[in-house]
């Protein structure tokens, strides 16, 4: 059934194509302001030409699963953006961990040139996606595959929460062993992974638009000189900072982020998890490793509603910490696009909120 699906889908594709091309080459959107997956650029299609001989300039069609994925291709396609149709699907704060595309999400993938998606096992419908699609010559990053060795299996640490019980001991082990890890799938909360990924996205891209390689080349040399800036003003900041770990009163997607500087942390649950209730003996944990460490704050991610850190708060000796937000790029929408927001932006108050945590 979940073939079939596909299936429909490509055919839709093509019947789109067919009724819709003559007025397709005409449509212009907006490359800073995604809406509910559209397609966005700053130019429409259409043929410039200056004299009979001029020759059409390649206009790119670019599918991003994630917010972090279009806005490094945005920074690296730089004043070129003009040329491109550049679409993210998750434009409405819809979670990695939770979404499902829709016909036309698969459409659009069926027939762009470069489809760049996290990989991990969320994307697991994306192999059928790409089985059917109706370019076969689409270039694809999967950003798990391109960081290959520096991925990090899913981590448990003390106190947190294991996840779902199965009950026997067999089973579980059993069931492991079927499916095997579970990676971590938030890579893009490394500066120096985004590095890595945002170099893979530039060779894609001169791939199939050899006649601004340069200027693509030239825009990857920019834009990574900011992320080591951030990078040297992260790990100056925690070489500096009295505490050397973090509390989230939440799940805790920043494995990759915490790794890079040697900070520790306990959470409640894994970044990966779809849990949202800590057990009491959970709260009891992380409210005693609050007082055992004399920490000033609990921290959750953008989309908490931080009714767990309150509960972790009250049950501390001091009953005085801040709750404070870090922002892992899951919950970004079309109007935070639209105001300016960033990779680098994120990022930048990221920092701002880890210096204030670990003061």
């Amino acid at each position: 059934m979940k073939k079939c699906m596909f299936i429909l889908a490509a055919l839709l594709a093509f019947t789109g194509l067919i009724a819709c091309g003559s007025s397709a080459d005409n449509t212009a959107a907006s490359p800073s302001a995604p809406s509910s997956g559209e397609d966005f650029s700053e130019a429409s299609s259409a043929i410039v030409t200056t004299d009979a001989q001029s020759v059409p300039e390649k206009h790119l069609n670019i599918v991003t699963t994630i917010f972090p994925e279009y806005d490094w291709v945005r920074e690296i396609l730089g004043d070129n953006a003009g040329n491109a149709d550049l679409t993210m699907l998750l434009d409405n704060g819809v979670d990695l961990h939770s979404y499902q595309p829709t016909a036309q999400d698969i459409l659009k993938i069926s027939t762009c040139d470069l489809f760049i998606y996290v990989g991990g096992e969320s994307d697991g419908w994306v192999s059928d996606a790409l089985q059917e699609a109706a370019n076969k010559d689409m270039k694809v990053i999967d950003l798990l595959d391109v960081l290959d060795d520096a991925v990090k299996e899913e981590e448990i640490v003390e106190g947190m929460e294991a996840g779902e019980e199965h009950g026997d001991g067999e089973d579980e082990e059993h069931e492991e062993e079927e499916e095997g890890p579970e990676y971590d799938e938030h890579v893009w909360l490394s500066l120096r992974n985004a590095k890595v990924l945002c170099e893979a996205i530039t060779n894609a891209l001169t791939e199939i638009d050899p006649d601004h390689a340069a200027d693509y080349r030239s825009n990857l040399t920019s834009y990574s000189e900011k992320l080591d800036a951030l990078d040297a003003a992260y790990q100056s900041a925690i070489d500096s900072a009295s505490r050397k770990t973090l509390l989230f009163g939440d799940r805790f997607p920043f494995r990759y982020l915490v790794d890079d500087y040697g900070l520790s942390y306990y959470a409640a649950f894994a970044g990966c998890s779809a849990e949202t209730e800590a057990s009491f003996r959970t709260i009891t944990f992380l409210s005693d490793k609050a007082d055992e460490l004399n920490l000033t704050s609990v921290l959750t991610i953008e989309s908490s509603d931080q009714k767990m850190a309150q509960t972790i708060i009250q049950n501390t000796k001091e009953k005085n910490q801040n709750i404070l937000t870090l922002n892992s790029m899951q919950s970004v929408t079309s109007n935070d696009v639209a105001a300016g927001t960033g990779y680098l932006s994120i990022m930048e108050s990221n920092l701002d909120v880890l210096k204030e945590a670990l003061q």
